[in-house]
């Protein structure tokens, strides 16, 4: 690829970005590609430890994961965010600040919020609907869907495997609409 992408999962706790991501990073290093993953629960250890769930602290936390994606994408690092991320003008600020130097391509991994109740292995879907976690997106507080995501995946529909090519596709075809112009070609003035 001629210019580094960031490639930014978003979706509701059990969606599926985590386990999206762990099927393409490796395709993409097979592909001699150099790339880094942030995942927000990782994130939230490291770097942003001690920030709680206020929609403050969780702007923050997405600010963080932005900054270092931008950060790995100016040196020709693909960057895979996979993070809720739950509110739109986060998101977007992300998408401004990383698109003066990468491409930036939202993900939106949808499947209906029953299934990921269906797949909540660590027990948070029924804490928060019994009440026991006050801030909990999708259940007592927002997440706001992407209006227009380069990619929408409903995980529920949608193999692993397809998810991979179909992201492949895109991004392949991305990097041909930022190709430079083949050597020895003229173009008119």
């Amino acid at each position: 690829m001629s210019k580094a992408s960031v490639i930014w999962f978003t979706g509701l706790s059990g969606a599926g970005k985590t386990t999206i991501t762990d099927a393409l990073v490796p395709e993409l290093r097979a592909r001699g590609e150099r790339v880094e993953v942030l995942d927000g629960d990782v994130v939230r250890t490291h770097l942003s430890k001690g920030l709680g769930f206020s929609r403050e602290d969780r702007d923050t936390n997405i600010a963080r994961i932005a900054f270092v994606a931008d950060l790995l994408a100016r040196n020709g690092v693909i960057v895979v965010v996979a993070a809720i991320s739950p509110y739109r003008n986060t998101r977007d600020a992300a998408r401004a600040l990383i698109e003066k130097n990468a491409r930036f391509v939202e993900v939106h991994v949808a499947p209906p919020l029953e299934t990921c109740i269906q797949r909540d292995v660590k027990g948070l879907y029924k804490k928060a609907i019994a009440g026991e976690l006050k801030v909990f997106t999708g259940i007592s507080d927002p997440y706001e869907e992407p209006l227009s995501p380069e990619v929408r995946i409903d995980t529920s529909q949608v193999s692993v495997a397809d998810a991979v090519a179909t992201l492949l596709g895109v991004l392949d075809q991305r990097a041909s609409e930022h190709a430079p112009p083949a050597s020895g070609g003229s173009a008119a003035a």
